[in-house]
Formats: C-alpha cells, sequence, structure tokens
C-alpha cells in the first residue's frame, strides 16, 4: 500500500540533499555565463584562430555526454596532480559544460542585435571591451534570458548525474533511502516532486525577470 508517511519522514533528508544540487546548478551555470560570454567573444573575433578554438571547444562539450566528461574530470585531475574535492570537480565540469551551450545562446542573440548599434558606439570612440560590457553583453543577456533559465532548469536535472562522483544530492539521497526502506515508489516519487517544484520556481523567476526587463 502506498505511504504518504515515509515520503513525510523523509522529506527533510531529500530536501538537505537538494541543496547540493541548487549549489551545483547554480554556480555551474554562473561559470558557463562567464566562460560562455568569453568563448562568445572569440566565436565572433575577426581572428580565425580564435574563431576555431571556440568552435572546438564548443563541439567537444556539447558532443560528449556529461556523465563521460564527469568521469573524466574526477579521475583525470589527480592524474596530473591536482586534488580537489569531488563538489569541486562537479561544478567545474558542470560549468565547462554549460558553457559551450550559453556561448551558443549569447552568439545567437547578440546577432540578433541590430549591427548598428555596434557601430555606432565604435563611431563616437567606444573601445571594443566597453562596447561588449556595456553595449552587446547587457542586450544578449536579455534576449536570450528565457534560453538562459532553460540551460538552469537542464543543469537541475543533469545534476542528478554527479551521484557518480560520490556527491550526495537528491538522486543519491533518494536511492539510498530507498534501498533502505524498500519504499522505491514513494521515494523517488518524492525526488521526482522535488525536482519539479525547484524547475517551477526557476521557470517563474525567470517569467518574472523577463517581464521586468522588458518594461
Amino acid at each position: 500500500m502506498f505511504s504518504f508517511q515515509t515520503i513525510v519522514e523523509n522529506l527533510p533528508v531529500l530536501l538537505g540533499a537538494a541543496r547540493y544540487t541548487l549549489l551545483i546548478s547554480v554556480l555551474g551555470c554562473l561559470q558557463g555565463l562567464i566562460l560562455g560570454a568569453i568563448l562568445c567573444a572569440a566565436a565572433l573575433s575577426k581572428r580565425k584562430s580564435l574563431r576555431r578554438a571556440a568552435g572546438l571547444y564548443v563541439s567537444f562539450f556539447r558532443g560528449v555526454p556529461l556523465l563521460i566528461q564527469l568521469l573524466v574530470a574526477y579521475y583525470l585531475l589527480p592524474v596530473i596532480g591536482i586534488n580537489v574535492p569531488p563538489l569541486a570537480a562537479a561544478v567545474l565540469t558542470v560549468g565547462l559544460c554549460a558553457a559551450a551551450y550559453l556561448a551558443e545562446v549569447l552568439r545567437g542573440s547578440i546577432n540578433a542585435i541590430p549591427k548598428g548599434q555596434a557601430e555606432a558606439a565604435l563611431a563616437i570612440g567606444m573601445s571594443p571591451g566597453n562596447l561588449w560590457v556595456r553595449v552587446l553583453l547587457p542586450q544578449a543577456l536579455k534576449i536570450g534570458l528565457p534560453a538562459i533559465v532553460n540551460e538552469l532548469i537542464l543543469l537541475v536535472k543533469a545534476s542528478s548525474l554527479v551521484t557518480v562522483v560520490g556527491i550526495v544530492e537528491i538522486t543519491r539521497m533518494s536511492q539510498s533511502i530507498a534501498s533502505s526502506t524498500y519504499r522505491y515508489l514513494e521515494i523517488y516519487l518524492a525526488a521526482a516532486f522535488l525536482y519539479l517544484a525547484i524547475n517551477l520556481v526557476i521557470a517563474a523567476a525567470g517569467r518574472l525577470l523577463e517581464r521586468r526587463l522588458t518594461v
């Protein structure tokens, strides 16, 4: 018989594990935005070498499954003498992967900005750096906000893969509880609704921010 009591008793533990899910997702997205902006600038650069480097990066991290990236980072870093905690390795890998997708989001958003704005900024003496920071990136973030929010939601779901490096987030904790209580249906349903609740909040926050930016 289905037991709601099992869900109620174990929900605090799952909520505690959700902290790692949110931490990895948010930090990974922030890291991805910063590196993605750099990759975007390289992809739109006039220098062919920079465009090729950005293209290779994006192709690699979009072409290799995140699970494999996590395993490679976890086992490769100690081999080359870099010993980092599993959480740091997970955040780094998730951020590097997110950067590839966010770079393409930003590149598409910048291409949607009328070219006359950049030409006018350069004509009045604005430096290329200021052009990016003050003109292009703010508008690109505004245009690409729905896709950025979507990427954050995807990261929340993809964070379940970090269990392979030993991080006890929602999925790992639900597996542990289910195996000890033998209430698989109840525990996995609780985990599913917890993921859903997090993503609904993110989506709602994204829509609210989008409305404010369009005012």
